[in-house]
């Protein structure tokens, strides 16, 4: 082999390792780093059943707020408050999904990039995060921080369509 050859080879090889591992890149670094200690909350997910489809419904009907970078996940209704199940939901809210606009830009960014579909966890985590943006934009006076926050809630909602539909 010549010293050519052996660079080419080397280049590819790294080309091909650099491509792959972007394909692997995780939506959500958050939810393998969970600040809880339960294990169980590794990498959590809320929506296992029907019935937890139907929680998280009622959770959001009931109005749901998400809180921002210092504050809590509130639920107004304390009977669905007080549910155990709705502990995984409030460590999805609080140390998983991405908060600031820059961390959700990276994500919408990384969504508009994607190919495959999401994995349930992301479908579930990336409608979330529409949900928490959608309410911040709500709260804004802002022009500027208004328009900002418009841009990432329609392109966050155009990644939930796009992977709703039928390919």
């Amino acid at each position: 082999m010549t010293q050519w050859s052996a660079l080419l080879l080397v280049l590819y090889l790294s080309v091909h390792l650099a491509a792959t591992q972007h394909h692997r890149k995780t939506l959500y670094p958050s939810a393998h780093r969970v600040k809880r200690s339960a294990y169980s909350l590794i990498n959590p997910t809320f929506q296992h059943t029907l019935e937890d489809i139907n929680l998280l419904f009622e959770i959001l009907l009931a109005g749901m707020r998400i809180g921002g970078e210092e504050h809590s996940m509130l639920i107004p209704d304390e009977e669905l408050a007080s549910l155990r199940s709705v502990e995984k939901l409030e460590v999805i809210c609080e140390d998983v999904l991405p908060k600031s606009l820059s961390e959700i830009r990276r994500l919408t960014a990384e969504l508009a990039r994607r190919q495959r579909p999401l994995t349930w966890p992301d479908f579930e985590r990336t409608v979330l995060t529409l949900v928490y943006a959608a309410q911040t934009l709500a709260q804004l006076d802002s022009r500027q921080q208004r328009e900002a926050w418009t841009d990432t809630v329609v392109q966050l909602f155009r990644a939930v369509e796009k992977d709703l539909k039928p390919t």
